[in-house]
């Protein structure tokens, strides 16, 4: 939406204020009540639209309650899918499913974690659908905290941290003028936050302080890049052997700059590059353009993200001349034995 467009529909805000205060009033007193299932239930969550690093969140949240002796499984809406309603993704691990089916973050969490999942816009149905499919006894919700129909036993809430950083009306501004679904008041009802720098390698002490009203934990977390994996064969490569490539980049991603910093910190050079859209659903056509593109540039390799493999995966035929490279990350806590001990505290 261009800046224009967002000032237009400016005297819309308040409308939309009012609609999500009034929600949020129905649930706090118990006119909307939200139903337990037959599991913990963990939520991650953000305030706004756009990339704040749940899915790589979730991913570290759900292998951390896996090595600590919890089952759990990951429900999400399914964001991007060409399906509706509920849907197993995964029962024992592996995917049961196409990724055009239950889209790209669910997909690349089940490959992640190896664990059950499922998608579905309607949490509490979905939940109780996937406890009587699968065994586990937590289920994680990906970007739940506005679903408050299911009661969940942790409620953490994450921030990209230049979002923080970036003060200005069109961004910290609830929609459709911002990109923000809440206000920070909704923080009252989180129970812990996680500041997420990206790749960025300095932490800002003073955003942790806008939080000191809540009382709430306030965790900081950062993305790592860890290799280059082979999108077809598998096998992992040194961030090093990249150094000095002339690759061609391919990003379908919310926020791509990220992902371009990265690539420059490690000696990738982002000269050739091709931005889709976030949650882009890739076609004959892009895969032609991916072509083209790549034998013009007279590139080395593809580097793209992993959530951009799991969709260009089922092209490996078309990509059998063209070597394709993810970027592997990981989220790591910069205090995790203190995220541990709390998790552990709230959950137990």
């Amino acid at each position: 939406m261009t800046a224009f467009l967002k000032i237009l529909l400016t005297p819309l805000v308040p409308v939309y204020a009012l609609a999500v205060k009034i929600r949020n009033l129905f649930f706090d007193k118990s006119v909307f009540k939200s139903k337990t299932v037959n599991a913990k239930v963990v939520s991650a969550g953000n305030l706004t639209i756009g990339g704040s690093g749940k899915t790589p969140f979730v991913i570290y949240l759900t292998n951390l309650l896996k090595n600590s002796g919890y089952k759990p499984s990951v429900l999400s809406r399914g964001y991007g899918r060409n399906t509706k309603g509920y849907l197993l993704v995964s029962k024992d691990g592996e995917p049961l499913t196409k990724v055009q089916n239950c889209g790209d973050e669910i997909y690349h969490t089940v490959i992640e974690c190896k664990v059950p999942a499922a998608v579905c816009e309607n949490r509490f149905e979905g939940a109780k659908r996937l406890l009587k499919e699968v065994d586990s006894d937590i289920i994680v919700l990906d970007d739940g905290f506005q679903h408050r129909w299911i009661y969940r036993n942790l409620d953490i809430v994450l921030f990209d941290q230049k979002f923080l950083l970036d003060k200005s009306m069109v961004n910290q501004s609830l929609l459709p003028l911002g990109i923000m679904r809440e206000g920070f008041a909704s923080l009252n009802r989180a129970d812990a936050i996680i500041i997420n720098r990206k790749f960025c390698k300095e932490q800002n002490q003073n955003l942790t302080e806008q939080f000191r009203n809540f009382n709430k934990p306030v965790f900081t977390s950062y993305y790592k890049a860890i290799s280059f994996v082979d999108m077809t064969r598998k096998t992992e490569h040194t961030l090093e052997e990249f150094e000095g490539q002339e690759s061609l980049v391919i990003s379908g991603i919310a926020n791509p700059v990220s992902f371009l910093t990265v690539l420059i910190d490690v000696g990738v050079s982002t000269k050739n590059k091709i931005i889709f859209r976030d949650h882009k659903n890739y076609t004959i056509k892009e895969v032609q353009q991916i072509r083209k593109e790549f034998y013009q540039t007279n590139s080395h390799s593809v580097v793209t993200t992993e959530k951009d493999a799991v969709k260009l995966l089922q092209y490996s035929k078309e990509f059998d001349d063209i070597d394709i490279f993810y970027l592997k990350i990981a989220l790591c806590m910069d205090d995790e034995e203190s995220f541990k001990r709390y998790l552990s505290e709230k959950l137990n």
